[in-house]
């Protein structure tokens, strides 16, 4: 007997939509995943009687322009021995008119060149087909067969928990550009995942890009991409709903860290994970040494003798008024302060009134090598009620370093009071000078 056809029960569109987000999900969480090769390791870095016998410091600005505010920094080498900063500058964080800017440091002459737009949120939209609220944390680096890759976070709808990474490559030193591609990094609308810090590799040529999720929770990952940028496969780093932006270092082969940051809402520690099968399993994470005040951190591998690990951050219970070099064991149970990179004049990092802050500020900035002028400071100093008012005066910032290792140099860039990147470079006999 047949039955009335209005009886027949039919699916309805949202329990269908799910059905086929399970069966796509299950798909992409089945498919088969490549076996993983060892990390590669960076640079053994020279002592310095191997290298420069005499301390070497230098400081720039990456970024020219003082009309905006600017944000998460990233450096990588180019094969002329120079080196390509990419950073986000717009109105505010989180801003429509946000963009990815650019500049070069031209090994002969040892300055910046004047900043430059990388990429649009007009120029993203129609290729990825899709409507694009504002833009974020770009991220540079150079793979070993010489191909400069750039990720960058994009935001359709809502916050940064809606995000989505999305890739470009240069195979002419940063010259031209592949048009950009979204990443598929998860099946459930593939949503909530952004980058910040560098990314390592693996000796197949394999990509290792830390990331991490702000929606419902906030926890770390690594992707694992293709030498043409295809997703391999993803790990989870950590679980939970405080920890942010892995910084990871390779330790051997098949070992690595990752440093993470806390953000808790109340004062903690620096957090970190460790992995010895190639990044697909880590540990849970542990607070370690240092203060984190909800603030971005960046640490590389010495593959010294002692194995040790250099780390930028701000070691302060908050604010983000003294960005700091650390040097630690790779059990990271003895930190040694090497450097302070920045810090205001205030230990405790309490606003200063306008006129005091003004000087302070302008000495800081005559202070800074490379190309610059007394008109550069006076248009800085105009724009300083927009960047810098914190109600009852004005606060030192320096925030977001990220970190590279070239030969004997070390080159540490991070957001300098909002409105400028500034470039740190150093050898090993300066980091081992006294302070």
């Amino acid at each position: 007997m047949s039955l009335p056809l209005q009886s027949i029960v039919r699916p309805k569109p949202l329990c269908l939509l799910l059905l086929m987000v399970v069966v796509f999900g299950c798909a992409w969480l089945h498919t088969e995943r490549p076996s993983v090769s060892g990390f590669v390791l960076s640079e053994t870095p020279l002592s310095s009687t191997q290298a420069d016998s005499e301390p070497f410091f230098q400081t720039h600005f990456a970024s020219s322009s003082v009309d905006d505010y600017v944000h998460s920094a990233s450096l990588a080498p180019l094969p002329d021995g120079g080196l390509m900063a990419v950073w986000f500058a717009g109105s505010r964080e989180g801003a429509s008119d946000v963009d990815i800017r650019a500049s070069r440091f031209d090994v002969d002459s040892q300055e910046w060149t004047p900043e430059f737009i990388l990429v649009e949120r007009e120029s993203t939209e129609p290729v990825l087909q899709r409507y694009i609220r504002k833009l974020g944390n770009p991220v540079i680096a150079l793979a070993p067969d010489k191909r400069l890759w750039l990720f960058y976070v994009s935001v359709s709808v809502g916050g940064w928990a809606g995000s989505s990474i999305n890739t470009m490559h240069s195979d002419d030193s940063g010259v031209t550009w592949s048009p950009p591609r979204r990443l598929i990094t998860s099946p459930f609308l593939n949503i909530s995942t952004l980058v910040r810090n560098s990314p390592v590799f693996h000796q197949d040529g394999s990509i290792g890009l830390p990331v991490y999720h702000e929606f419902l929770g906030k926890f770390a990952e690594y992707l694992r991409l293709s030498p043409d940028g295809k997703i391999l496969d993803k790990f989870r780093i950590s679980d939970g709903r405080y920890s942010l932006q892995p910084s990871v270092v390779p330790l051997s082969g098949d070992a690595a860290l990752a440093l993470l940051r806390n953000a808790g809402k109340k004062p903690g520690k620096v957090l970190a994970s460790f992995t010895h099968d190639r990044g697909q399993t880590w540990s849970e994470p542990i607070a370690v040494q240092p203060w984190n005040p909800n603030s971005s951190l960046a640490a590389i591998g010495l593959q010294n003798a002692e194995k040790s690990i250099l780390v930028a951050l701000n070691n302060l219970r908050d604010g983000r008024h003294r960005l700091s070099l650390y040097e630690t064991d790779a059990q990271l149970e003895n930190w040694r302060l090497r450097k302070v990179l920045d810090e205001g004049p205030d230990p405790d990092g309490r606003p200063l009134p306008p006129e005091q802050y003004r000087s302070s500020i302008s000495k800081d900035y005559r202070a800074v090598g490379g190309r610059k002028n007394e008109e550069g400071l006076t248009a800085y100093l105009s724009h300083l009620d927009r960047v810098h008012q914190k109600g009852r005066g004005f606060e030192f910032e320096y925030e977001y370093p990220n970190f590279l290792l070239t030969g004997d140099r070390f080159h540490v860039i991070y957001s300098w009071n909002n409105s400028l990147i500034k470039h740190v470079s150093f050898n090993r006999a300066w980091l081992e000078m006294q302070q």
